[in-house]
């Protein structure tokens, strides 16, 4: 039951809500959303049933700049493309195409519902023995096909508007296990896992996301494990992966007082969303302004006292 703990954490939050249902196609979300210079939609699109894109919502301002492109597998590792919806919408508002895992699910896996006082969160429900992988580390990579195939792609809105050069893949949890396999591809030039690590007990995967410690060689690009404090069931398994890595830059950040779930569903992904702009405008945007938040020992989060901070490898 240990080797389960990771994803079982990851799926307190949606296992008691309904079955995801498929949303319509090519429809916008009616609230455009995020802090960005570019509010941001949450859309099905027909081409890409599997998945759920989340880009600015007015293309035509992007004025000649072009998208990156982030791939995002879903805690739990669980199909339904919503359940980060306040994040990933925050990042796409900076100017990213992120395509998740899944199709559009129930809104109610978009908010974390508050406990009454006194009351505990139900303990994590490991997967069923024998059940089969709802997702797979290779829609990660399918979703990077499908967004190459747009750009290039003349009667596709994406034609021309995708950096197709800078592109991450993330993921949460069981999805940063699918996120670490997802690495290898060369097209991938940041990783960032976020609540996860490969697990220290047993063979270290898990269905649909077979990571393992031997897994973590195959980074060929700058990698950053972002977790909660020693309270995330992950903190140890980013710590150990950390500790690994010895190959790439890498750098390794948790935020006090925050657990497994993290911030992802506050308004505008809360604390972690804010670091993920970050992150990103510098990998991939070139961003230095940026990078100063993770660069150099008196760097923007080392100076925060909420956030703990370690890197190596660094060129």
């Amino acid at each position: 039951m240990k080797a389960l703990s990771l994803i079982g954490a990851a799926l307190v939050l949606i296992t008691a809500l309904p079955a995801c249902a498929q949303a319509p196609t090519d429809t916008a979300s009616a609230q455009p959303m995020g802090t960005g210079p570019l509010k941001a939609v949450m859309i099905a699109d027909a081409s890409l049933k599997t998945h759920t894109l989340y880009r600015p919502e007015k293309l035509d301002q992007l004025n000649g700049a072009k998208l990156p492109i982030i791939a995002w597998a879903e805690g739990g590792c669980a199909n339904a493309g919503n359940s980060f919806r306040p994040f990933l919408t925050e990042i796409a508002s900076h100017g990213y195409l992120v395509i998740a895992i899944g199709p559009i699910g129930p809104a109610a896996l978009e908010t974390t519902r508050p406990l009454a006082p006194g009351q505990t969160p139900p303990p994590p429900r490991p997967p069923e023995p024998g059940a089969k992988p709802k997702t797979f580390s290779h829609q990660l990579i399918d979703a990077i096909d499908w967004a190459v195939a747009q750009s290039a792609q003349p009667d596709s809105p994406y034609f021309g508007r995708l950096d197709t050069a800078h592109i991450a893949v993330m993921g949460q949890s069981c999805g940063g296990l699918q996120a670490i396999v997802a690495s290898s591809d060369p097209r991938v030039t940041t990783s960032v896992i976020w609540n996860s690590g490969v697990l220290n007990d047993g063979p270290g995967g898990l269905p649909g996301a077979e990571a393992t410690k031997a897994s973590l060689g195959l980074f060929h690009a700058p990698v950053a494990y972002i977790s909660g404090d020693s309270r995330d069931v992950a903190f140890p398994n980013a710590n150990d992966d950390f500790a690994r890595i010895n190959t790439v830059p890498a750098w390794r950040l948790y935020r006090l007082g925050v657990g497994h779930g993290g911030t992802y569903r506050e308004p505008n992904g809360g604390e972690f969303g804010r670091v993920a702009v970050s992150w990103l405008d510098w990998r991939l945007k070139g961003d230095q302004a940026a990078g100063k938040v993770f660069l150099g020992d008196d760097c923007g989060l080392c100076r925060d006292p909420n956030w703990k901070v370690q890197s190596k490898n660094l060129r």
